[in-house]
């Protein structure tokens, strides 16, 4: 990964104050993003990825070049559902097999509800403050780039 896009990010996330609380910016997003694609793009894969706030609303959607068009919805859906139910879509996944708790959740909420892997909540000390959607790869790829893009930005909210 490139070291300017991670000190980018670190910036956004410091916001210039140690005493700011984080909370999901613009900014904060892009940089996230940056830093996701260019794992992507190392992994050969052209993605969408997509960021909500804490109430699921897309703060950011951006498409890489070749990315395939029905990314962008699913992507946007993995975070509205990693938000709205508080866990990664493949952790509800699993709980929306046959005989789960959850079963048939796909089904509510206007059919929004992602059930496989590339939805990630993102936390500031254990505050929801937004979700990350990666869509473009095979399910487990997804899974993979959203859980890299939120331990990432857990490593730079650990330093403040």
């Amino acid at each position: 990964m490139k070291e300017e896009r991670v000190a980018r990010l670190v910036k956004a996330a410091w916001g210039g104050s140690r005493d700011k609380r984080l909370g999901m910016t613009l900014e904060l997003a892009a940089a996230l993003v940056e830093c996701v694609e260019d794992r992507a793009e190392e992994l050969g894969l052209a993605i969408v990825s997509a960021v909500s706030d804490a109430s699921g609303h897309p703060i950011l959607v951006r498409s890489m070049d070749g990315a395939y068009r029905g990314s962008y919805d699913v992507a946007v859906n993995k975070t509205y559902t990693a938000v709205a139910f508080q866990r990664s879509t493949s952790e509800l996944g699993k709980a929306a097999q046959p005989g789960q708790s959850l079963y048939g959740i796909q089904f509510t909420n206007h059919g929004r509800i992602v059930l496989f892997g590339g939805g990630e909540i993102l936390q500031e000390n254990g505050k929801i403050i937004g979700a990350l959607g990666i869509s473009g790869g095979s399910a487990e790829q997804d899974e993979g780039l959203a859980v890299y893009g939120k331990k990432l930005l857990e490593e730079v909210v650990s330093c403040r």
